[in-house]
């Protein structure tokens, strides 16, 4: 049988990703190691190697689909002695999973109360959806799915197991299907097996007859989205009066800041401290240290190694959140912001605490570089226990971050720029930098930030402190 190559999970939380290029084609033969295909999640562009050996049979998700979900297949390799004849065996469309064996038929059907697996052993099903079918008592036969290959979800049976006419979909289309009112049985879709894919309803709503329901058309005071649930293109439209606009799609990147921002401020208690830094003896520092040891670094650099060196000193601080129990990392690892095109990312300086700022800095012009380039790996990029975001490039004086789950904290931080200061009494002009750290309250209580920012301060105001 032809061996099924599938969507790879390309991180711990990618559930889909687009396939960008095909570096084979059928018929091309294929060695363990080669260069398969390219994979665009919403971080960096992957390629995925292939693991068996064989001749390319069948290409089954073109190069260009977006939204291919992880263990879809996506394509067919034929082993040697196998010949195209094999992929009608396998089938043109991509294949199923194997089906669940049979009850001997010398044993009496077991109940669906006590087994959970009411007429499913033909049906593909997830076991989760096998166990809620068996306790609302719904038959899976009658169930349509909506996972890859027609798969029953938990989704499906929460929705009450409710039967409809069989329309191949990817979910990102289903669902900008269901915000814009269009019906799915009337759209042709252009996607592998004639799956209805995200370009289609994009196609379909730009037609007047099939993107907006006749009965009603769409104005500012029917727009309003259903409460807890983002408005669609054509709400939004409405709402803002329809005045001219140019379209930007949202890239894979956009949309998983999206949900992780959303999901951030609506799940994670923020609270948020600010401190005032005088940074004239970390500035003249680095002056010295850059002309004396040919060196090129930046005031951020100082800032990597004093919230390091802080978080070591306020160990509670550098912790997690669980329902289980509070998480405190033992070592430092800091995630900094880096922008680059559609978005953000944040390339990590590992064990900070232990590294030096010439170090620092050098990890960081490479991460930051390779990350605008997007070329770097997984794990530098994926994890950190602590976030820096820097605006003060842009003039930006103060302004508060959003935590990146599941750390505990991030740290904003403002330009520095000449402002008055009382010294001994009397008006003098000072270098001033703002800092405000924002904390998730259910890991660090308001006397832990107010440590840990105090703690940062005192590095920042003395510098040299960082070089002992």
């Amino acid at each position: 049988m032809p061996i099924q190559i599938l969507m790879p999970a390309l991180s711990p939380t990618m559930t889909e990703g687009n396939l960008a290029k095909w570096h084979k084609k059928a018929g091309d033969k294929v060695k363990s190691g080669d260069v398969l295909a390219e994979i665009e999640t919403d971080k960096a562009t992957m390629e995925v190697e292939a693991i068996d050996e064989g001749t390319m049979g069948q290409i089954v998700v073109p190069e260009g689909t977006e939204g291919v979900k992880v263990n879809e297949v996506i394509a067919l390799l034929l082993e040697d002695g196998e010949d195209a004849s094999a992929l009608g065996k396998a089938g043109t469309a991509a294949p199923k999973l194997a089906p669940a064996p049979e009850t001997p038929k010398t044993e009496a059907p077991a109940t669906p109360a006590a087994t959970g697996d009411a007429h499913d052993e033909r049906v593909l099903a997830s076991p989760l959806a096998k166990r809620m079918a068996a306790q609302a008592g719904i038959d899976l036969s009658q169930v349509t799915g909506s996972g890859p290959h027609g798969k029953i979800m938990k989704a499906d049976i929460a929705n009450g197991g409710e039967r409809s006419e069989r329309v191949f979909a990817s979910p990102l289309a289903k669902s900008m299907a269901a915000k814009a009112g269009i019906d799915l049985s009337g759209v042709s879709g252009s996607g592998p097996q004639g799956r209805i894919v995200k370009s289609d309803i994009e196609a379909a709503l730009a037609k007047p007859t099939q993107a907006k329901p006749a009965t009603r058309p769409v104005t500012a005071a029917s727009a309003s989205p259903a409460a807890g649930h983002a408005p669609s293109k054509d709400q939004i439209i409405a709402l803002a009066g329809n005045p001219p606009y140019t379209e930007v799609p949202n890239t894979p990147m956009r949309k998983v800041i999206a949900r992780r921002m959303t999901e951030s401020k609506q799940t994670v208690p923020h609270y948020y401290v600010t401190v005032d830094c005088e940074i004239d003896q970390l500035l003249k520092l680095r002056e010295d240290l850059n002309k004396t040891n040919d060196l090129k670094l930046s005031v951020n650099d100082f800032v990597i190694k004093a919230s390091a060196l802080a978080l070591k000193k306020v160990p509670e601080a550098n912790a997690s959140w669980s329902e289980e129990a509070t998480l405190l990392w033992n070592s430092v690892d800091i995630s900094v912001a880096v922008a680059i095109e559609g978005g953000l990312i944040t390339p990590i300086i590992k064990q900070a605490e232990q590294k030096g700022l010439a170090v620092i800095s050098t990890e960081m012009r490479d991460l930051a570089a390779r990350a605008k380039e997007g070329k770097l790996k997984l794990e530098e990029f994926q994890g950190g226990t602590f976030s820096i975001s820097n605006l003060g490039m842009f003039g930006v004086k103060h302004f508060e971050a959003v935590i990146n789950p599941p750390q505990g904290a991030i740290l904003a931080v403002g330009a520095g720029e000449q402002r008055p200061v009382v010294k001994n009494g009397a008006l003098a002009i000072a270098t001033v930098m703002s800092l405000t750290l924002a904390v998730d309250h259910r890991v660090i209580d308001g006397a832990g930030g107010a440590k840990l920012i105090s703690a940062i301060k005192k590095l920042i105001e003395n510098p040299i402190s960082m070089l002992l």
